[in-house]
């Protein structure tokens, strides 16, 4: 009975830290942007850039905090009184790879397709906007919040009645 108990420790502990050890720090990643409206035909690429420090996903090699890529193009644009601008951000840790997605996302607005709409592509540079990493570590609120969810899930957990069951009344 001793054993079973340590055994499912054990397991509980090293189920807890990959739980929690979802998210890496890498050293460096590459990503570029582009933005868009649906009421113009300008559309802007930012260069490929080097981003220090990106946190990704251990499991899917997908990038954290993506949104906050994008948000730190729409603001820029935004400031250059060119609002409600669709972001996106496109990263990986190859450079390579990412110089060939650029490219194919580069030609589809550079070389339409003939009878297709016309697009004024405009490239900004790297003294014009630059990336800025984040920072996805848990806060320790985030930390504590965490710790605290999963004791009330354990509290939760229905107990098992280990004794006979009940007479049946007589």
């Amino acid at each position: 009975m001793k054993a079973k108990f340590i055994i499912l420790v054990a397991i509980a502990a090293l189920l807890a830290t990959t739980m929690t050890a979802k998210k890496q720090s890498v050293q460096k990643i590459y990503i570029y942007g582009m933005a868009a409206t649906f009421t113009d035909t300008i559309v802007h690429f930012t260069p490929i850039q080097e981003v220090d420090s990106a946190w990704v996903d251990a499991k899917t090699n997908f990038l954290q905090g993506r949104e906050n890529y994008s948000y730190q193009l729409r603001e820029y644009l935004t400031s250059q009184q060119m609002p409600h601008r669709t972001c996106i951000v496109v990263a990986d840790t190859n450079r390579k790879k990412l110089e060939k997605k650029y490219l194919k996302m580069k030609k589809l607005y550079t070389q339409p397709k003939p009878g297709a709409q016309q697009y004024d592509v405009h490239y900004l540079t790297d003294a014009d906007f630059h990336f800025k990493a984040y920072d996805a570590s848990p806060s320790i609120e985030e930390i504590d919040e965490e710790e605290a969810q999963e004791s009330v899930k354990e509290s939760k957990k229905p107990k098992k009645n280990k004794g006979r069951r009940p007479a049946s009344g007589k």
